[in-house]
């Protein structure tokens, strides 16, 4: 897992996310600490952000670790990965005093939501700091062709517009690739996106290093789709 952050960090990643599920299958508990411990020294430049549902053992190793990011996602019974954003209302009771914790150990929020407004809305109301918009609609879309992913990502411009409005940050994830991230990276107030399976995937025939290499190039505008900056790219720990 080290080896693999070094990499990543080598080829110019300016951030490293990792997601301890419950059960352990992609990050485990022994990786938080030694993922933090390689970061230390590279924080200045180099995000963290753990990810994950808010429940208590892996909040309290959050606040022990101290990432730069905190980003809560919802768990479905049984699910393989994420499959959805929080539900407005729905967990309030549950996240407000979470929120409230890591916000006063000065790691920034960020709820995994869907681009909706009614969703943004209620993070703002809770007191996140970000948000982070799930993209696999988006990723459906284009895979149907233009007319499809320019109606959905307009959808996500109108999202990243009201977030911004509310004075939200903006993050995104989930089934982005090196197809369909050129037009995702022009949207406005992109923060940083979250890349995991597709590039994890294409490691294993082209390298860690070469394709990490790709994903920067086109959030920085010099990969073959022509985009302009829209945010930084944050490398997955590829859970999601």
């Amino acid at each position: 897992m080290v080896e693999a952050c070094r990499v990543c960090v080598e080829a110019g990643a300016p951030g490293i996310t990792i997601h301890p599920r419950e059960d352990e299958r992609h990050i485990t508990a022994a990786d938080i600490g030694d993922v933090a411990s390689f970061l230390a020294p590279h924080r200045d430049r180099v995000e963290f952000n753990i990810e994950g549902d808010p429940r208590p053992a892996l909040m309290k190793r959050v606040l022990e670790v101290e990432p730069d990011q905190c980003t809560l996602v919802p768990v479905r019974p049984g699910e393989i990965t994420s499959e959805a954003g929080w539900i407005p209302q729905r967990d309030r009771e549950l996240l407000e005093p979470v929120i409230a914790q890591l916000k006063g150990a000065g790691i920034r929020v960020s709820l995994f939501v869907e681009a909706e407004s009614a969703a943004i809305d209620w993070a703002a109301e809770l007191g996140a700091d970000r948000v982070e918009l799930y993209t696999e609609p988006y990723a459906r879309a284009f895979e149907a062709g233009e007319e499809a992913a320019r109606a959905s990502f307009a959808r996500y411009v109108r999202a990243a517009e009201h977030a911004h409005q509310r004075g939200l940050g903006v993050n995104a994830g989930h089934d982005l690739d090196l197809a369909n991230l050129g037009l995702f990276a022009t949207l406005p107030h992109l923060d940083e996106v979250s890349i995991g399976h597709a590039l994890i995937s294409r490691a294993i025939f082209e390298g860690l290093d070469p394709v990490v290499r790709e994903y920067l190039a086109i959030l920085e505008g010099r990969g073959v789709v022509d985009v302009g900056q829209g945010g930084r790219g944050v490398v997955h720990d590829g859970s999601r």
